[in-house]
């Protein structure tokens, strides 16, 4: 079986490096750290990149679409939220990094990146519904 080169590219939003630049910086280090190796091993390790994602129930309904928002442990005390979206076509595949948050923030930051990441979907929901 023949693997396939696959481009893994990472793109952060403003939000994640505004809380990146918060961090001490052995807290960055082990953060981007963390990150990099996860995108290193992806198109060799894909199954266990997977395993060390957990993906967070949505506390919405996106209209029965599966979401693609994880959450990675960078530290003891701290996670990464981030999508992974697999691009067969291109091959390539992309971390979007959106937060860094202490673990006792996590809900709060999760639930308010899911709501503007899938504001489309909840907003074509209440349309739907409003009209039956």
């Amino acid at each position: 079986m023949a693997v396939r080169n696959v481009d893994v590219l990472i793109e952060s939003t403003r939000s994640f490096e505004k809380d990146l630049g918060r961090l001490s910086e052995d807290e960055k280090a082990a953060t981007i750290k963390k990150i990099n190796d996860c995108a290193s091993l992806f198109p060799t390790k894909k199954a266990d990149i997977y395993h060390k994602l957990h993906r967070l129930a949505l506390p919405l309904d996106i209209n029965g679409y599966e979401s693609s928002l994880y959450t990675l442990r960078a530290s003891q005390k701290l996670r990464v939220i981030l999508t992974v979206d697999e691009d067969p076509i291109f091959g390539q595949v992309i971390f979007t990094l959106f937060r860094v948050v202490k673990h006792d923030d996590l809900d709060k930051a999760y639930k308010g990146v899911a709501e503007s990441l899938y504001q489309g979907l909840l907003h074509h929901n209440r349309e739907t519904a409003r009209f039956s």
